[in-house]
């Protein structure tokens, strides 16, 4: 993080490649799954709900007083869960193949959601909205479904392979540290280059941080009545908010709220450091 803010100049001239680095993170990520334990459960339904109704509340109810708040908001709800959730969640003793799941189930639905959605978000010039539906659908679908249907073929046909794409799935860690220097580069350059006042900003970092915790807690409550307690509390609340950046950024959101999911990255970090901290002295 402090070689983005430092560095962001230069650094974030390098965001058009993170869809690159998503996508390896993604393939990486679905190539340890057992796809025939990729059963929907209860709990992945609760969650997927708050994050797709909790994401129409959150920014119809700030719209009103403001754009950018809203979908800065709003993309911090509707975020799936980041690839890194999987390796936080062992850490803590919780169940990886319910996180690593929920993380193709989110991905899935942010796919299918976003193009209803983004367009009725969108505080940019007036587009029809089948249009920018299918210019979103466009962007999101090779991002998003691609990797999934990659790992299936090749499971399906060349197991070996998928053997030694999955020997490399560690790798998906230090691509994620690469993006997020990239991202945070990003955010600073919103920071610092954008002309709105600080009240916004101030907002979006403060909503940011209710949002995070208010995540991670519902998460915890509702993953407890299934024995998932720790899963449910890092899949609903450990975000992709890289994706979430390069999401605000492609679909026409203001610039500026992309400033929310960046301090998010520092919020979720705080938090799962405590957690880890806490783990250990257990």
């Amino acid at each position: 993080m402090v070689v983005g803010i430092l560095g962001y100049k230069w650094i974030s001239v390098l965001m058009p490649y993170t869809p690159i680095m998503i996508f390896l993170m993604l393939l990486l990520t679905f190539s340890k799954l057992s796809f025939h334990n990729l059963k929907p459960t209860f709990l992945h339904l609760w969650l997927l709900l708050i994050q797709i109704v909790g994401c129409i509340v959150i920014y119809y109810a700030i719209a009103p007083f403001n754009q950018i708040l809203a979908q800065g908001a709003m993309i911090c709800v509707l975020c799936p869960t980041a690839t890194a959730a999987a390796v936080i969640t062992g850490k803590l003793g919780g169940k990886i193949e319910m996180v690593a799941s929920y993380t193709l189930f989110a991905n899935v639905a942010l796919a299918v959601v976003a193009p209803l959605l983004f367009p009725l978000m969108n505080s940019g010039e007036e587009v029809a909205f089948s249009t920018f539906s299918i210019k979103i659908l466009a962007k999101i679908v090779p991002l998003l479904i691609f990797p999934f249907l990659i790992v299936i073929i090749i499971n399906k046909f060349l197991p070996k392979i998928n053997e030694k794409i999955k020997s490399y799935s560690g790798a998906a860690f230090y691509i994620w540290a690469f993006c997020l220097i990239i991202v945070i580069s990003q955010v600073t350059k919103a920071l610092v280059e954008e002309k709105s006042g600080g009240v916004t900003e101030i907002l979006l970092v403060v909503f940011s941080l209710i949002l995070c915790v208010l995540q991670f807690f519902f998460g915890k409550k509702i993953g407890s009545k299934y024995n998932n307690r720790i899963a449910g509390g890092q899949a609903l609340g450990q975000k992709n908010t890289i994706l979430a950046i390069w999401l605000i950024h492609q679909c026409g959101f203001a610039p500026l709220a992309a400033i929310g999911a960046g301090t998010y990255i520092i919020w979720q970090n705080l938090i799962n450091s405590w957690q880890l901290y806490k783990k250990a002295k257990s």
